[in-house]
């Protein structure tokens, strides 16, 4: 069967965790984008000689509250993606080890990285009760489906 050039009887699975890396990163790329545009005249731009002092200087940027609010969120997306990603690897290589069929293993990977860039776009713009509840949801889905790897390896191998 093939989607898009891709045969998906192969094992694409270990290709889904520099994938789900870019996923988590790249909210912070769209954190600095943020800062840049929406900056006050005359305030520092975006200086990658020291990233940790852009953060300090969010608010000499002056941005909107809702420009302020899009970064601080769109860098919480990204430690948030950051955490998770091990443990996505790790269920990765688990259900490779454990040799769970390459339609299992596909599907979760895909289904995970879906639901991160999800995740993202929520986070990002969420801005009411309803949208970080939402929020909460696509996190625990993305969480199931590596803890669904990591219980299906288990049940494979013991």
């Amino acid at each position: 069967m093939s989607f898009i050039g891709l045969n998906l009887t192969n094992n694409w699975s270990i290709y889904a965790v520099p994938v789900a890396w870019a996923v988590a990163v790249a909210p912070h790329f769209y954190a600095i984008s943020v800062y840049n545009s929406e900056r006050a005249p005359g305030t520092a731009k975006w200086d990658n000689r020291e990233p940790k002092e852009n953060i300090a200087r969010v608010k000499e940027a002056k941005l909107s509250p809702n420009a302020q609010g899009k970064y601080l969120r769109a860098e919480a997306a990204q430690e948030n993606g950051l955490q998770n990603l091990p443990l996505f690897a790790a269920a990765i290589l688990a259900g490779n080890f454990a040799r769970l069929s390459p339609s299992v293993l596909n599907t979760t990977s895909a289904v995970y990285i879906g639901v991160r860039i999800l995740y993202n776009f929520i986070y990002i713009n969420n801005t009411s009760l309803f949208a970080a509840n939402l929020r909460s949801v696509t996190y625990l889905a993305g969480v199931a489906t590596w803890i669904s790897l990591f219980i299906r390896a288990g049940n494979k191998l013991f």
